[in-house]
């Protein structure tokens, strides 16, 4: 996370052919079909996500399973996106002056794109939207469920949320230009329309979701019967410092963008450095050793028990490999900002085309560790015996159920 704006002062290249409200829509549409993969993969390893998100079954055998009512719905997405982009490409032919005059096309889409979630509509998944949208509004406050209710459905959709802060603020900048006098939702995104400081401060607002929810779950335990066995919460405090230093990140950046002497640059771009050191390594860390239940940066004790260097017992993907390649592309990905320490990259995550591929990026780690993420609460599930988040055991003592 880095939230740095784009400096390209001319209508690109790239916003010729893929204007910002497109990519916006690209974006949720790939979500629809990763989300789908995820179920699809994680079915085919026996493990019920619906089960573990509290989602209700399947009434009768008859019923289409989950991934197959969430492809139905990617598939619909795709097509009219489809539609949609090759009409403006029809009827603009990359001409600058026709694709910012034609820019109601784009945002016809995106009414349509939304009205697909909040619209009934006959031959759709509708269930799973309307759970979507009660989910979606609890957390959009940073309320969570209690752990029968469906509280790690709530975790993994804030969770979620947090690697679309780009995207939310692309929405922002979308309206914001659409609606501005003598402006144009397919002009060059102008990341300052609003404000300086508007478009950072919704960018923060998943983190400051998570954070509340931590400290929710902080509150639960403190006020369990039952504190003995499920420690005085501190792994919740730990979670919600980690979603804190997301604040750092995004001050500092929008800071640099107002800075004025050169004196002022260095000092702000070092702080930013630091800030966003932190924040990567830290999360790095946390996706390992408690998303994912690691044992990389455990104790030799426990390191040394008999499973591979690093990882833990219970490999549901089977593949050592595996689990060792994704967390080196996690850690690769985490630390998506370098690039713009590189002499011959640091311009690049500043293009338009370079702003989009780091979105795609973090939308991918996200989708990768999904995977994982649920993996792990499966293993928790099945381990206990008894309900997710069950923090009665002696043998998960201090370890919450959160990431």
């Amino acid at each position: 996370m880095d939230g740095d704006p784009a400096v390209e002062p001319q209508l690109d290249a790239f916003s010729l052919v893929f204007p910002l409200p497109f990519r916006v829509g690209f974006i949720v549409t790939l979500a629809v079909w990763g989300w789908g993969i995820n179920l699809h993969w994680l079915h085919a390893f026996r493990i019920d996500v619906p089960a573990l998100i509290r989602y209700p079954g399947r009434s009768s055998p008859q019923h289409i399973s989950h991934h197959l009512s969430t492809y139905r719905l990617a598939i619909v997405l795709t097509a009219l996106f489809s539609l949609s982009i090759t009409l403006f490409w029809l009827c603009t032919w990359h001409v600058p002056a026709r694709v910012i005059a034609y820019d109601w096309m784009p945002m016809t889409y995106l009414v349509a794109l939304v009205a697909f979630f909040f619209v009934p509509l006959r031959n759709l998944p509708t269930g799973g939207r309307r759970r979507f949208l009660a989910t979606l509004r609890r957390v959009s406050i940073g309320g969570i469920a209690e752990a029968q209710d469906g509280k790690f459905g709530d975790i993994l959709l804030a969770d979620v949320l947090t690697s679309y802060a780009k995207v939310f603020g692309d929405v922002f900048v979308t309206l914001c230009m659409f609606f501005s006098a003598g402006g144009s939702s397919t002009d060059h995104p102008n990341r300052s329309c609003g404000g300086t400081l508007f478009v950072p401060l919704l960018m923060a607002v998943p983190s400051i979701i998570r954070f509340r929810q931590c400290l929710i779950e902080y509150l639960r335990v403190r006020r369990a019967p039952y504190k003995e066995s499920a420690g005085w919460g501190g792994q919740h405090l730990a979670n919600a410092l980690k979603y804190s230093t997301a604040f750092p990140v995004i001050i500092t950046s929008a800071m640099q963008r107002g800075a004025g002497p050169e004196s002022d640059m260095v000092t702000l771009h070092r702080a930013w450095l630091v800030a966003v050191l932190v924040n990567s390594l830290y999360s790095f860390y946390w996706d390992v050793a408690k998303d994912w239940d690691l044992t990389l940066f455990s104790s030799r004790e426990r390191a040394s028990a008999h499973h591979p260097w690093g990882l833990r017992d219970r490999l549901v993907f089977r593949s050592a490999g595996l689990y060792y390649f994704v967390i080196g592309l996690d850690l690769m990905l985490r630390c998506s900002w370098s690039m713009k320490l590189s002499p011959h990259l640091d311009k690049f995550a500043d293009y338009e085309s370079g702003i989009f591929l780091i979105e795609l990026l973090e939308v991918f780690r996200r989708w990768m560790w999904i995977f994982f993420r649920v993996e792990t609460e499966w293993i928790r599930n099945s381990s206990t015996g008894l309900g997710i988040d069950d923090i009665l055991l002696g043998d998960y003592q201090g370890k919450d159920d959160d990431d």
